[in-house]
């Protein structure tokens, strides 16, 4: 872990509610180039064993509650958005590229509402997996032990012991 990250997680500790299951910071790894931006009201709960790789982005904006257990691990280019309340159980695994959304943009007829949201909790099992490039949408309620294969969407829950894969056909065709 890197030193300048244990100043960032002590700023960030500082003016919002942040509970760290255990404050050995050694517990938590931080890779390189993370942006973390937790506002003032939100409420932050980091287990232990929790590894977040490079270029990951995590958002809680006030009042949103983002709880993430012990055996976490975000690999690579992975974002959390969180403006109601996402919760993240133990050993859950993220490939590469994993987004998580707990809301969207409102609209109507004349268009999309730029500060207007539509919000819905979303909830990850225990020992899930997320393959790369998977992308998490608002209200979505993930059962236990499920892995999901690369490049899908979720808009719906998943019963718990299920895989989900994308299933779609590639067309090769002559020039």
């Amino acid at each position: 872990m890197l030193f300048l990250s244990r100043i960032i997680i002590y700023l960030i500790k500082l003016p919002n509610k942040i509970i760290l299951k255990k404050k050995n910071f050694d517990e938590i790894k931080f890779g390189d180039f993370c942006n973390f931006k937790f506002y003032p009201k939100a409420q932050v709960e980091i287990g232990k064993r929790v590894d977040i790789r490079n270029n990951c982005s995590i958002l809680v904006s006030n009042n949103a509650v983002l709880s993430i257990k012990d055996g976490f691990f975000m690999n690579n280019f992975c974002s959390i958005n969180c403006l109601e309340k996402i919760i993240i159980e133990e050993n859950v695994l993220f490939g590469e590229g994993v987004r998580v959304y707990d809301h969207n943009h409102q609209y109507d007829s004349f268009g999309v509402k730029k500060q207007d949201f539509n919000t819905g909790t979303v909830k990850i099992g225990k020992n899930c997996w997320l393959g790369s490039n998977v992308v998490v949408l608002k209200g979505v309620t993930i059962g236990d032990n499920v892995i999901i294969g690369a490049g899908c969407t979720i808009y719906k829950d998943i019963p718990a012991n299920s895989i989900v894969i994308n299933k779609q056909e590639l067309v090769i065709k002559n020039i």
